[in-house]
């Protein structure tokens, strides 16, 4: 049967409180996969130091978020701008690419098989009549916003640009009035007048509170007001305030309603940080609804939106002064987007990468080897393809919204990172906004230099119980909220662990690409505990744990050893555009100290 709740990529989307009333219940792309992301890791990352991804510490809210810094221990330096020969890394790509190209052969070959099963006919239905294939629509997210709601979402973004531009043209010095009044009457057209004065409500709440100038008390009424929206009987109480019905409702609600609490918190605690700059009522409510990030992100702390527009002169000029390139850069992502968007729906019909999961039965004749076998494809290939779509998915998402920022000479957090490129637990993020906001009141705050092993795990902890009540607590959300806490700091021991004398000797002995290539072992692992552990949210416990077994037990050794040699190819190839990102970084910071 058709899959609910394919709803929104990993950190765009709240998950409604799964455990009580909502039919969404380990729903793809709502569930948390994208949380495991709490520390900003700016490209280039350097991911073979010891301090992989943890940034130096951010001592006060109310600061500009701090960026990573290599180790200039030359043990913990060992790899970071270190190249291997180019024959080598040729026989990577060859390696890599033909492995992906034996498992796209492979999941053609199983959709083709599968199409005409039973179990595929709710979600694989007629598509584009000249393409002449069946389409796979279990990603109920994906189908209901590039066909029924489509329109709506064009004419009411692009009416917020026609505005925007008018705006400027005969009152400039309004603009960000104007973005507060488009977005409220968006709000009101889509859920009706009783769901604003609800988040209204909770608007003033928490702005009467950070006059107090207490951020315990912002932090405490904050997570109050989103346990509000994430616990009976108070979410079921709240949801009566939407006026109608329709089928993107409870997606709007608790998009809406959830990130209007995280930006109330940012700008409570931004006001207790900062009181001397008098933030107002006005000031929170044309922050909360800018209506490109208002029901789906990506969020920006109150610091930054605030700077950007109402705090800097040049939003208010007649004609904003644009960096040189930054209209193509625009139209370029804009161009990216729709590609991307024809892309995936020509992929989604001629793989069922969706289907095939909620279908086990077929799932498990799938082969155990990714090479050396005649049957389709691997549940390895499987997995992994669904956490690039839900990348995909992401950046689409992003792309989309950060356009129409950009447009409003507003600089929001760049599209995710891909899954293909991470192989570290503290990189691992899909949402860089929300990753900032979790990183600069929580954990950051709490963790420090994220060095120190007691601080560390009362910060993941912290970090990730906020975590859980945000996406609502469930049991799958326990679940997945406790791996990704332990393979974070499971990562800060191994790290302590490489540092200890007799192995930090051994590496030291080894030559710096030899140092790589063990690193890079260690991060094909590494890799796929990632996905492992994401796996849970985004298809199912049964898919994740069946995908486990023919990894770890039924395919041992030679599907074990041939996906990690893989990964392994391809956790190099990532580490070489890392090299080369740090190479051109220094020649740009050595220029800039001639000039």
């Amino acid at each position: 049967p058709l899959q609910e709740g394919h709803l929104l990529p990993a950190l765009l989307l709240p998950g409604s409180s799964c455990c009580h009333h909502s039919p969404f219940i380990a729903s793809r792309g709502w569930g948390p996969q994208g949380w495991t992301r709490l520390t900003v890791a700016p490209e280039p990352s350097w991911s073979d130091g010891c301090a992989v991804g943890r940034r130096t510490p951010e001592p006060k809210v109310g600061s500009v978020p701090g960026s990573l810094t290599a180790s200039s221990s030359p043990i913990q330096a060992m790899g970071i701008k270190t190249a291997l020969p180019a024959v080598e890394l040729g026989l990577y790509s060859l390696v890599l690419s033909g492995a992906l190209a034996y498992a796209g052969r492979g999941l053609l070959e199983a959709s083709q098989d599968g199409a005409k099963r039973k179990a595929f006919r709710e979600s694989v239905r007629p598509g584009w009549e000249y393409i002449g294939r069946k389409m796979d629509v279990a990603d109920f997210e994906w189908v209901m916003w590039f066909t029924s709601f489509r329109n709506i979402i064009v004419f009411a973004l692009s009416g917020h640009v026609l505005f925007a531009k008018l705006c400027t043209m005969v009152a400039p010095q309004l603009r960000s009035w104007m973005y507060a009044v488009y977005g409220v009457l968006a709000v009101v057209g889509t859920m009706g007048p009783w769901y604003l004065l609800l988040l209204l409500g909770h608007c003033v709440s928490l702005y009467v509170v950070s006059l107090s100038g207490q951020p315990w008390l912002c932090l405490s009424l904050g997570l109050a007001s989103l346990a509000s929206f994430k616990l009976d009987p108070l979410i079921s109480w709240q949801s009566g305030f939407v006026t109608g019905t329709f089928d993107l409702q409870e997606v709007l609600f608790h998009g809406g309603s959830g990130f209007t609490v995280l930006r109330c918190i940012s700008f409570a605690l931004e006001s207790c940080a900062h009181p001397e700059r008098r933030y107002s009522l006005a000031d929170l409510l044309k922050y909360n609804f800018y209506l490109p990030f208002f029901f789906f992100g990506p969020i920006m702390t109150f610091d930054r939106f605030h700077a950007q527009t109402l705090g800097i002169p040049q939003v208010s000029q007649m004609d904003p002064v644009r960096p040189e390139g930054e209209l193509w850069r625009i139209r370029a992502q804009a161009v990216l987007s729709m590609v991307a968007i024809v892309a995936v729906d020509i992929f989604f019909h001629f793989f069922y990468i969706l289907t095939i999961p909620s279908d086990l039965k077929y799932a498990h004749r799938l082969p155990d080897s990714a090479l050396g076998s005649d049957d389709p494809v691997p549940p390895a290939g499987l997995a992994y393809s669904n956490l690039v779509y839900d990348w995909v998915k992401a950046a689409v998402l992003f792309g989309v919204v950060n356009t129409v920022a950009r447009l409003d000479h507003l600089d929001p957090p760049r599209p995710p990172k891909c899954i293909t490129a991470l192989y570290v637990f503290a990189e691992t993020h899909f949402d860089r906004g929300i990753n900032d906001w979790l990183c600069k009141y929580v954990y950051d705050h709490i963790g420090g230099e994220h060095s120190a092993v007691i601080p560390e795990l009362g910060a993941t902890v912290a970090t990730f119980a906020i975590t859980t009540l945000w996406l609502g607590p469930c049991d799958i959300v326990y679940l997945w909220s406790c791996l990704n806490c332990f393979g974070l700091n499971f990562e800060l021991w191994i790290q302590k662990l490489a540092v200890w004398g007799p192995l930090a000797q051994i590496e030291a002995s080894l030559s710096e690409q030899m140092s790589r290539r063990v690193r890079a072992i260690f991060g094909a692992m590494n890799f796929w505990a990632i996905v492992m552990y994401n796996l849970v949210s985004l298809n199912s416990l049964e898919f994740t744990e069946m995908v486990a077994q023919r990894l770890l037990l039924k395919g041992f050794p030679r599907t074990t050893l041939a996906v990690l040699f893989v990964t392994y190819c391809g956790v190099q190839l990532v580490k070489e555009r890392e090299r080369t990102l740090a190479l051109e970084e220094d020649q740009k910071q050595d220029k800039e100290k001639l000039e």
